[in-house]
């Protein structure tokens, strides 16, 4: 069989075609197979304006506002994470967002959950695997193709080699159940265990789901080269977030350098959605149109 993303798929729907869809997998994950050429398409994660989303009043919502931004500025697509959906998350919520994005010629690049997937078995797990199931759920409704999640740090007693297990573990329970919605589980290199392309790539080349990939974030890795990393991990990605800054070392935040961010994204083969997370220094509404028109400009 062909061991490439391509090869599981194709075995995927031999399943369906014979009985079911079986969404686990035998094989560790490989690098993402595609067909060549260009095709990136931009979205903006609501992340970006967490000030304005969580102001007292709020200066927007999901729904008003946010689209507003990414239809003024050409975008292709949204991320509205889910920190900032209205609780209780209702079906009529979701779809009144879903239809009014349709409406605008937005796609719904993906969503966000705040999980953590270190905990040993337990009632820890149960939790994070429940709120995994619910946002699944939810982005399936949404028509949300990816769910960016996190691996978390290494729980009290616990070292890096029981912690990556455990992340592994529950990684495959939560993509068997994101498989059966058709929703993307993509890891994010977001600190922890995961924040360096050697702690990650173990982790990621471990998990044995079709359903399976990696969220590469632009400026999340703090190696002392955090483009070798990025390079590492991309031919993993299934979806991708840029940031205005970037943190090599761990020794502070300094500008990203957007044009190699882009290069190497590029020299992947990837396709697919980049989502703009902005969390620079000038607020979101000044800096996320000045960020997204330098994106632009790589992209084309």
């Amino acid at each position: 069989m062909d061991t490439g993303r391509r090869g599981i798929l194709k075995a995927a729907g031999l399943a369906l075609l014979t009985g079911g869809l079986n969404c686990s997998s035998t094989q560790a994950m490989e690098p993402v197979s595609r067909n060549p050429g260009k095709r990136i398409k931009l979205s903006i994660a609501a992340y970006s304006f967490r000030n304005e989303l969580k102001a007292e009043p709020p200066q927007m919502t999901l729904h008003e506002g946010f689209i507003d931004i990414a239809v003024r500025e050409g975008l292709d697509a949204i991320e509205p994470t889910s920190y900032y959906f209205p609780e209780p998350v209702t079906p009529e919520y979701i779809l009144r967002l879903k239809q009014r994005a349709f409406l605008e010629g937005l796609d719904i690049s993906g969503t966000a959950i705040g999980n953590t997937f270190t905990y040993p078995p337990g009632p820890d797990r149960d939790k994070q695997l429940e709120l995994t199931r619910t946002w699944v759920d939810h982005a399936a409704l949404l028509g949300a193709p990816c769910i960016r999640v996190f691996a978390g740090r290494i729980q009290p007693g616990d070292d890096i080699e029981k912690a990556r297990a455990y992340c592994i573990e529950t990684l495959e329970v939560a993509c068997d159940y994101a498989g059966t919605k058709g929703v993307y589980l993509a890891l994010e290199n977001h600190g922890g265990i995961v924040d360096t392309a050697d702690n990650m790539l173990p982790i990621v080349r471990a998990v044995k789901s079709p359903w399976f990939g990696v969220n590469l974030d632009g400026g999340n890795f703090t190696s002392e080269d955090p483009y070798k990393d990025l390079a590492i991990m991309a031919p993993y990605a299934v979806n991708v977030q840029v940031k205005a800054q970037i943190n090599p070392g761990g020794k502070g935040k300094v500008p990203a350098d957007l044009k190699k961010v882009m290069s190497i994204i590029k020299d992947s083969g990837y396709r697919g959605y980049v989502a703009l997370e902005y969390e620079a220094d000038e607020p979101a509404l000044v800096g996320v149109p000045k960020y997204l028109a330098q994106l632009r400009e790589l992209v084309d």
